[in-house]
C-alpha cells in the first residue's frame, strides 16, 4: 500500500515539475497554459514538444524563444528539489487540494506555492485588509473583526503587510484560528522582513501562499495580482481603513468583480485613512458596524457545524463509491474491492483515510463497516 502511495506521489510530482517550468517562462500565463493543455493534453508533452508543434498550438516566436532558452538553461529536477528542500508545496489547477473558491475565477493562477497547509475548511474564509498607516481606531477594529471571525471558525485572509494586514493575522492566531497570507513575492522572500516571525506563526496556523516562483522579490507590479488572489480565496472582503487609491480598495474592487461581498468600516470623513472605506460604502459596500454582521450576512454562524459534518462526508468519487458499498455488516477488503472494481491499492488507501475521518471502522481481519452517523456514541447503520 505505502509503496503504491509513494510511487503515485512521485508521478504527481513529476507532472507538477512541468507546471512549475511553464510558469517560469516569461509571457506564459493562465490563458496560454490552458491553450497548451488543450493542444497537448498534458504539460510534460508540451514541454518536450518541437518548435513546429508549439507554433501550431498558438505560441508566438517570442514565447517559443523564451521557452527554448529556459529548457536549455534550467533543470526542472533542481527547481523541484529546491522547492522540496524549503518545504514548499505546489498546487495546480488539476490538484484536488487547489482552493475551490479561487478555481471559480476566470484565469485563476495555474500554480500556487504554499508554505504551511491549505485545508478544505479554509473555503470558509474572509479577507481583512487595509492601510499600512493604521490608526489606533483601525487597530482596535481590526483586532475585533479578526477575533470574531476566527472565533466563529472562519479563516482570516490578508497580505502580511504592515498595518491592518499584520494586525488581522496576529489577532486570528491569538484567537486560535486559521489564517492565510498571500504574498506579492516568492514564499521564501518575506516582506516586510520584520514580519518573518509572524510569517512562521501563519505557517503553523495556516499558510503562506503565492503564485510567484521562489526568489521573486516584492516588486510593486506583483501586488495587484496578489490582491486578486486575496479576494478570490474569500467569501467576502472587509476593508478597515484605506486611502482612496490604496491596494485595499483594489482588493475590494476585485471582490466585486468576482461576485463576492464587500464590507467597509465607516471612518472619520476628514481622515485620509477613511476616504477609501467611506467611498466604498457610498458605492454600495456593506457599512460594517459589528463583526457579527459578517457572519450573519454570509450565513457563517454555523461554520463549526459545517466542518464537523464535512469530516464524515465523502470528498471524492472513490470515497463515495466505497461508502455506498458498505453497510453495518463488516465486509472483507477483498470483497469490497470486487464489488467496486477498483485496484486493491486504491481501495486500501481510501479506506485508511476514511477510517481516520471516522467514516468507516475496521474490525479484525481487514473487515470494514460504514459509520453513518457521527457524534458521541456513533450509531452504525442507516
Amino acid at each position: 500500500m505505502f509503496g503504491y502511495l509513494i510511487s503515485w506521489g512521485q508521478v504527481l510530482d513529476d507532472f507538477r515539475q512541468y507546471w512549475v517550468g511553464f510558469c517560469l517562462v516569461k509571457g506564459i500565463g493562465a490563458v496560454r497554459l490552458r491553450a497548451l493543455l488543450d493542444a497537448f493534453g498534458d504539460l510534460q508533452t508540451a514541454w518536450d514538444a518541437p518548435v513546429g508543434e508549439l507554433r501550431s498550438a498558438g505560441l508566438s516566436a517570442r514565447l517559443i524563444e523564451n521557452l527554448e532558452k529556459l529548457r536549455a538553461e534550467v533543470s526542472l529536477e533542481k527547481v523541484w528539489a529546491e522547492l522540496q528542500a524549503q518545504g514548499v508545496q505546489v498546487l495546480t489547477w488539476e490538484d484536488e487540494g487547489y482552493p475551490s473558491r479561487l478555481s471559480e475565477l476566470d484565469n485563476a493562477p495555474p500554480v500556487l506555492y504554499l508554505r504551511g497547509e491549505y485545508r478544505p475548511e479554509d473555503e470558509w474564509a474572509v479577507a481583512v485588509v487595509g492601510t499600512r498607516r493604521v490608526t489606533a481606531y483601525g487597530r482596535q477594529v481590526t483586532e475585533h473583526i479578526a477575533q470574531t471571525l476566527a472565533g466563529g471558525g472562519v479563516t482570516v485572509v490578508s497580505g502580511l503587510a504592515r498595518g491592518v494586514d499584520a494586525i488581522a493575522h496576529q489577532a486570528a492566531i491569538d484567537a486560535g484560528g486559521r489564517t492565510l497570507a498571500v504574498l506579492g513575492s516568492g514564499v521564501d522572500r518575506i516582506y516586510p522582513p520584520e514580519h518573518r516571525p509572524l510569517a512562521e506563526q501563519v505557517i503553523a496556523q495556516g499558510a503562506l501562499i503565492s503564485d510567484f516562483p521562489l526568489g521573486t522579490p516584492p516588486e510593486a507590479r506583483n501586488f495587484p495580482p496578489r490582491n486578486r488572489i486575496i479576494s478570490g480565496l474569500s467569501l467576502a472582503t472587509v476593508v478597515v481603513e484605506a486611502g482612496a487609491r490604496s491596494g485595499a480598495v483594489i482588493t475590494a474592487n476585485f471582490a466585486l468583480e468576482q461576485g463576492r461581498e464587500v464590507f467597509a468600516v465607516p471612518g472619520n470623513v476628514l481622515a485620509p485613512q477613511s476616504k477609501g472605506t467611506n467611498r466604498l460604502i457610498q458605492q454600495g459596500a456593506h457599512p460594517l458596524l459589528d463583526p457579527k454582521e459578517i457572519l450573519e450576512t454570509l450565513e457563517l454562524s454555523l461554520v463549526s457545524e459545517y466542518r464537523e459534518a464535512r469530516l464524515v462526508l465523502p470528498t471524492d468519487a472513490t470515497e463515495a463509491q466505497l461508502f455506498a458499498a458498505l453497510d453495518h455488516e463488516p465486509v472483507h477488503v477483498d470483497e469490497i474491492r470486487a464489488q467496486v472494481e477498483l485496484p486493491i491499492e486504491k481501495v486500501t488507501a481510501a479506506l485508511a483515510m476514511m477510517e481516520l475521518k471516522g467514516m468507516v471502522r475496521q474490525v479484525s481481519g481487514m473487515r470494514y463497516y460504514a459509520v453513518r452517523e457521527a457524534g458521541e456514541g456513533y450509531e452504525v447503520g442507516r
